[in-house]
């Protein structure tokens, strides 16, 4: 089991050398089918050794209790399940969200297992099961910023409270700003527009 603690990001602190905690927005113009119009929340990230973490918004319309025939799992088994990117999908994992409302922080603890995760649910924690991981190697999540693929933001409650979370992302990117909420506004077609 993994356990983070995501920091808030100011933009004055932007630190390149670790995004740990940053939610990444995909960008318009990022059209890779994994993910277009996807927040992702990082869980860790270090120009050395790379990025891990899970996309927010793709629910898969399942419950664990789809995925896992097990009598024990509990209130674990009504939990929805979502794409948590395109590295792993083989794999179910399971991931504590808790949001500090006073010190504006996720804590997030990953690579629960079951065991773990129904305890978490027991606290009161927001758990989620996610199908694979999104993940970077050293240097290629700079240079995707670089490209202007994502657009990092702090942590933010919505992140993880959405009701909707397909909509999460238009949310999301409009709550940044009136350039962002163009952006958010744009048809992904832009040949309709």
């Amino acid at each position: 089991m993994f356990q983070y603690y995501l920091l808030p990001m100011n933009p004055d602190e932007f630190n390149p050398a670790s995004l740990s905690g940053s939610l990444l927005l995909a960008a318009p113009s990022l059209r890779d089918p994994n993910f277009f119009h996807t927040v992702l929340l990082l869980a860790t990230h270090t120009s050395e050794e790379g990025a891990f973490g899970y996309i927010l918004n793709r629910p898969l319309d399942k419950r664990v209790s789809d995925l896992l025939e097990d009598e024990k799992l509990g209130a674990l088994g009504d939990i929805p399940v979502f794409l948590g990117g395109p590295v792993g999908t083989n794999k179910l994992s399971f991931a504590a969200i808790e949001w500090n409302v006073k010190k504006r922080i996720l804590k997030v603890q990953t690579h629960l297992s079951t065991e773990q995760a129904i305890k978490e649910l027991e606290k009161g924690r927001i758990v989620r099961g996610f199908i694979g991981y999104s993940g970077w190697t050293e240097g290629q999540l700079e240079n995707e910023l670089e490209q202007h693929s994502w657009i990092s933001c702090r942590p933010l409650a919505k992140a993880i409270t959405q009701q909707h979370p397909a909509e999460m992302w238009e949310n999301i990117l409009g709550d940044l700003g009136p350039y962002y909420k163009l952006l958010a506004q744009m048809p992904a077609d832009l040949s309709l527009n």
